[in-house]
């Protein structure tokens, strides 16, 4: 496949990550339509440049890319574009969904002739704002290579991990350690302040040590000052992921307890009314317990 500016692309999914992902591209010159199962969510791109889709219409684009919420979202977007699939064209998947619905539905795909990519992201939405992502890409060589222009609009690094779904293999592995990692650090921030310490200085004075990382950087300050919007994580995208991972390795037979603790907490943090709530509200669990 030759991708240029002048490659038609379809984007189906506008939510906090999908929308900053087209706009980069808009940004780049690429020519993007979008698509969301809410269309008011489409007006800040269409007001940039982007044109509406019709799912009916996908055809006409050769590459289309993914963001939804779930393996389910998945399945339902992919069912109605489905009948409109033609050979040669590039389903690239920017979704967190399970190996084996990826999988399933790469193979899906090959009946069509057409080529299913997984590319999940990681970076959160201020990575998808800067281009800074990085992107774990699973499937053809060939292919992956191809999508640089698309990638480099959005992403500072990707690493093909191997056939298809390894990416999606990568990706859960990455978010069970941030998921995980939230109710440690909520766990951290609370005792912190319990014993006197100005939390307000956590991040700043573990910056650079071994306690230090990104979520740390990010989740820390706004669970010492109680700052939850916007919402950057939500908490039911973490408990999904983390729930994939969990999955994941019980398909495996291998006990993993500390990401099984973690699920749990998240998801009665998320039963009792948080699903939508930023992942650092996850300290207000603790508070209340």
């Amino acid at each position: 496949m030759q991708l240029n500016l002048d490659t038609k692309i379809a984007f189906l999914g506008m939510g906090l990550m999908g929308t900053r992902m087209a706009m980069r591209l808009l940004q780049a010159g690429f020519q993007v339509a979008v698509w969301n199962r809410t269309p008011a969510a489409c007006n800040p791109l269409l007001d940039q440049g982007a044109t509406a889709l019709s799912l009916d219409q996908i055809s006409n684009y050769p590459v289309i890319l993914t963001c939804l919420a779930d393996d389910q979202a998945m399945q339902s977007v992919f069912d109605q574009i489905e009948p409109y699939l033609v050979a040669d064209q590039v389903i690239v998947d920017f979704s967190s969904l399970s190996v084996q619905q990826t999988q399933t539905l790469a193979a899906q795909v090959q009946t069509k002739k057409a080529i299913w990519i997984d590319s999940p992201v990681s970076g959160g939405t201020a990575g998808a704002e800067q281009g800074s992502l990085v992107i774990f890409a699973g499937g053809d060589a060939a292919t992956i290579r191809s999508l640089e222009p698309i990638y480099k609009a959005l992403s500072q690094r990707v690493t093909r991990m191997g056939d298809t779904g390894t990416g999606q293999a990568t990706k859960i592995c990455n978010q069970l350690i941030v998921a995980a990692n939230s109710t440690l650090i909520a766990e951290a921030v609370a005792l912190a302040g319990l014993a006197g310490v100005d939390t307000r200085l956590l991040a700043p004075a573990l910056a650079g040590g071994f306690a230090d990382s990104k979520p740390f950087q990010i989740l820390a300050p706004r669970m010492a000052t109680q700052t939850f919007v916007p919402v950057q994580w939500k908490v039911q995208t973490l408990s999904k992921d983390l729930n994939n991972a969990v999955q994941l390795a019980h398909s495996f037979d291998l006990d993993v307890p500390v990401a099984t603790q973690a699920l749990s907490q998240l998801q009665a943090h998320q039963a009792q009314g948080f699903a939508e709530a930023d992942l650092a509200t996850v300290i207000q669990q603790l508070k209340h317990s």
